[in-house]
């Protein structure tokens, strides 16, 4: 499974079937959510609609499994297996595992690429060993969750900077993807009209190297992807420093009265690949 649908992944409740296209026009990826974003009452419900968007054939659904991932409930939960048996008679191999805490739980999805949702203590501590499950295609972290398996009862400071534990959490998520080779996706930001925080944020996540954000309302989208597109400006300083580079002809070289080595190129080479150069 590849993740580079884009930088704005947008969850969509699986029991509003009517919401499906509209989330996949409007963001990079769309997450339809059959775990939290769903009452119990209403789970089978919420597997009945994605079976009914397929064709006739079950091969012609309303969404592009290429662009679509399903997050399912919970390893060891009556409703995981449920979902499972759904998904086995759709197109969708992409999958979302709620609150992953144990490379075990991976055994069961090994005919699925799986984005690994660590979001406990348990799967917190336990992230590199799941990232290094050959179907992970990706981690993702959950901040809420977490602070719920803590005892918590919040990840953000009253200024609403994430708690220190949160930091560490999302730190060691993205440490763990990136150590063995997988995609790394940023937390939602819950506070929807403080789309000024959700720039900062998202603008953290691409400078410390997550290759998307989760999105959890239609208007995040656009300053998701905002902060993911490298400026013109940006783009012609790493165009000119890697220009000069090769004409240096050197591993270390000084431009602009900077020295500069391999990691300040990888830099302006990430610039440019988020550009579509």
């Amino acid at each position: 499974m590849s993740l580079l649908m884009g930088p704005a992944l947008l969850f969509c409740p699986a029991d509003r079937p009517e919401r499906y296209q509209k989330a996949a026009e409007r963001s990079d990826g769309v997450i339809v959510d059959l775990e939290d974003a769903v009452a119990p009452a209403d789970k089978q419900r919420a597997r009945g609609a994605i079976l009914a968007q397929l064709g006739a054939n079950g091969d012609v659904p309303e969404l592009d499994p290429s662009r679509t991932i399903i997050r399912v409930n919970p390893a060891g939960t009556e409703e995981f297996e449920k979902d499972l048996h759904c998904l086995k008679h759709t197109p969708y191999r992409h999958i979302m595992l709620a609150k992953a805490e144990d490379p075990a739980q991976l055994t069961a999805l090994a005919d699925f690429s799986v984005i690994a949702l660590c979001e406990t203590a348990a799967g917190i501590l336990n992230a590199a060993a799941i990232a290094a499950e050959p179907n992970v295609a990706g981690l993702m972290w959950g901040a809420e969750d977490l602070i719920a398996s803590l005892g918590g009862t919040s990840s953000r400071t009253g200024r609403g900077d994430y708690r220190a534990v949160a930091l560490h959490a999302r730190s060691t998520v993205l440490l763990a993807a990136r150590a063995f080779g997988k995609e790394a996706i940023d937390s939602v930001y819950v506070n929807i009209p403080d789309l000024d925080g959700l720039a900062r944020e998202a603008h953290d996540a691409v400078a410390s190297g997550f290759g998307a954000k989760a999105c959890i309302h239609p208007d995040q989208v656009a300053v998701v992807r905002g902060a993911y597109a490298p400026s013109e400006t940006d783009i012609a300083a790493a165009t000119e420093l890697l220009d000069a580079a090769a004409s240096a002809g050197t591993g270390v070289f000084q431009f602009q009265g900077k020295m500069i080595d391999g990691p300040i190129l990888k830099h302006a080479e990430s610039i440019l690949r988020r550009a579509g150069h």
